[in-house]
């Protein structure tokens, strides 16, 4: 439900946002609708499905620009603010939420880490209003980057303090459907999504969201 995307491609946004006049006035108006769209869509939703694609772009500390990471899975996204991602590949790895506290399992490593569920989250932030438990103007300052027909890109920065600076959704602004999203944090970090193959309203079992550590994994309590 942060759902397929079109990775964003910055050159798009810098055009957008030289804009000036009616063409951003026009944008202003279907931006508004595209917002209005992605609330009534997903207050809707009990839960979604689909499998994902992410590409991490960490900050480099040295001369020359880190490599993107890209990981494959499936996640599961459901009210009341539970998530599971499972991811595949390069290596399998669980992020699991029960709305109360949030698992990070890498098998490689035997270790989990276990944390307070919070909106700081890095994938909660989208997870939390793309299922209808938030208010995204109340929550969000909201910009529009560009829009047309069939597709909008919307700049949301966060109102109260967050674990990220910003997302960038784009959304179809006929149905409130979104189909990407790339969340920056607090250090520069980029994380981008796609979806394929989304479903909703499957009821998934409640046991998806529970994690009890395989005996011999190392729990490490993060604090908020």
């Amino acid at each position: 439900m942060l759902l397929a995307l079109c990775l964003f491609d910055g050159s798009w946004s810098a055009s957008a946002r030289a804009q000036e006049g009616p063409a951003a006035v026009a944008i202003d108006r279907c931006s508004d609708r595209a917002v209005a769209a992605i609330q009534k869509r997903y207050e809707g939703v009990r839960d979604i499905s689909a499998r994902f694609e992410q590409t991490t772009r960490a900050v480099s500390m040295g001369s020359a620009p880190n490599e993107p990471v890209v990981s494959r899975g499936k996640v599961i996204l459901a009210k009341p603010g539970r998530m599971r991602w499972s991811y595949e590949e390069p290596e399998p790895s669980l992020v699991i939420s029960d709305g109360t506290t949030i698992w990070l399992y890498d098998p490689a490593f035997g270790e989990a880490q276990k944390m307070p569920a919070t909106g700081g989250f890095l994938h909660g932030a989208t997870a939390q209003f793309l299922l209808g438990e938030g208010d995204i103007r109340r929550d969000f300052e909201v910009s529009g980057v560009a829009c047309s027909e069939t597709q909008a890109e919307l700049e949301l920065v966060p109102r109260e303090p967050a674990g990220f600076e910003k997302v960038f959704l784009q959304v179809d602004p006929a149905t409130g459907d979104v189909l990407g999203s790339r969340i920056v944090d607090l250090l520069g970090n980029v994380v981008s999504i796609r979806f394929e193959g989304l479903q909703t309203n499957l009821d998934p079992p409640a046991d998806q969201f529970r994690f009890d550590p395989p005996e011999g994994v190392k729990v490490i309590e993060v604090a908020p």
